[in-house]
């Protein structure tokens, strides 16, 4: 028998074992050493450095909380899920040490403001992710110093490759470890109550069956308010028009920073942590280097830039003169408003943005490739999807009319002009 079956937890636990205080899971018990050097590895402490909601803040102003403290729920949440008697027998200590690295070490590959960055620069975080697991970093270090594979096992999960799809489901899935943390810590952390559900509750019926998790007929109602709460934290915070109006702000200052770049302009400000980015030969030491502080600074230095509109848009950032918006009829009044916009000489590529936000609430049966169906255990040992148990959520998907909303988004100075539209 090899490492992988002889390996025992207990050989790695601390004499001192920690407890970190946590506003949602009230402690996050970090029993193992490998676990302990993890988070103190500089990908992970750079993800103090990394806002957890982007710009939510700016509508929810206690929203403050990083990636760093919901890494570390998920983490937490993995360890009750390991807990539960079904998978405490089912799975063997390497493939428990391998989710619980996983379930921490799933968000260390994303880049400030996240999605904003990530829709620019053309960077996936999940990439990027595995990336730092498998190349040179101290994350790497540290699973390799305690075996060879396991930064390949780590990222096999995250990748959705792992042979036990059971890891797999227990970090990315439709009802997962990360899901349930970030909707409990985003609904806590903005102020508002859309996201709550009975989290203990699911994890008490959750089975395994067919080496898949499934989870018993008594948990559906559990699991409704769990859907209805993702959907409502979708439409009531993270869709919020102000926070997208944030976000179309900061692509916008990314869209000009790489046209500038393109166009050989020169730049007053030394940005040497951007220059990778720019040229799209991004090593894992430069995408550690960057962080929202380092972002920060360069907006604020670029607000003393010749290019007006660089200078304008990091201005409008760093003092929250965020684009107005309203709903979007059609294409034609998007094209009249950015008519209006070149009379006012704002360059509608940077200045008029607009978007469509959709959010459907369940995936049913390969509607996503990544995600997998919830599937309920009936007394009798029988499998069914929940839309066939939960008249709550086959309602929502017999509807086939799932909410959208358009808007446009565009500098204060023209809303009078626009509004008439």
């Amino acid at each position: 028998m090899g490492f992988k079956e002889n390996f025992q937890l207990k050989s790695i636990e601390m004499n001192e074992k920690r407890v970190l205080r946590d506003a949602i899971h009230d402690y996050i018990h970090v029993d193992h050493l490998i676990i302990w050097r993890l988070i103190n590895a500089k990908e992970m402490q750079r993800l103090r450095r990394i806002k957890q909601l982007g710009g939510t803040y700016q509508v929810f102003q206690s929203a403050e909380h990083s990636r760093f403290v919901h890494s570390l729920g998920v983490y937490q949440v993995v360890r009750k899920m390991l807990e539960t008697e079904c998978l405490d027998n089912y799975l063997n200590d390497y493939d428990k040490l391998c989710v619980m690295c996983a379930g921490l070490l799933h968000d260390i590959g994303h880049g400030p403001f996240s999605h904003s960055f990530e829709g620019v620069f053309q960077e996936n975080h999940e990439d990027m992710t595995v990336r730092i697991i498998l190349e040179d970093s101290e994350v790497h270090d540290v699973l390799y110093s305690l075996y060879p594979k396991l930064p390949l096992d780590v990222a096999a999960i995250i990748q959705h490759t792992h042979p036990n799809q059971v890891l797999i489901q227990m970090v990315s899935s439709q009802l997962d470890a990360d899901r349930m943390d970030y909707l409990l810590r985003d609904s806590y952390m903005t102020g508002t109550t859309y996201g709550k559900f009975d989290m203990s509750r699911i994890l008490r019926t959750m089975r395994i069956c067919n080496n898949q998790l499934v989870f018993k007929e008594s948990g559906v109602q559990a699991i409704e308010n769990y859907i209805l709460a993702r959907y409502h934290m979708y439409w009531q915070v993270y869709f919020h028009p102000t926070a997208r109006s944030y976000e179309h702000l900061l692509q916008s200052i990314f869209s000009r920073l790489i046209d500038l770049y393109k166009d050989n302009y020169s730049f007053q400000t030394d940005i040497q942590y951007l220059k990778p980015f720019l040229d799209h030969q991004v090593s894992v030491e430069d995408f550690v280097q960057l962080d929202e502080s380092v972002i920060f600074y360069y907006f604020k230095k670029f607000m003393n830039e010749n290019d007006f509109i660089l200078n304008d848009l990091s201005s409008r950032f760093l003092n929250r003169r965020l684009f107005k918006y309203q709903q979007l009829k059609d294409e034609e009044t998007l094209e009249e408003i950015k008519t209006i916009a070149k009379k006012h000489h704002y360059n509608p590529k940077y200045y008029i943005m607009s978007d469509t936000q959709k959010q459907i609430p369940y995936l049913h049966y390969g509607a996503s490739g990544e995600l997998s169906e919830i599937e309920i255990l009936s007394p009798s040992g029988e499998l069914s999807p929940l839309p066939n148990k939960s008249e709550i959520v086959a309602a929502i998907l017999n509807s086939k009319k799932y909410k959208s909303d358009k808007k446009v988004f565009f500098p204060k100075e023209i809303k009078d002009e626009v509004s008439v539209l």
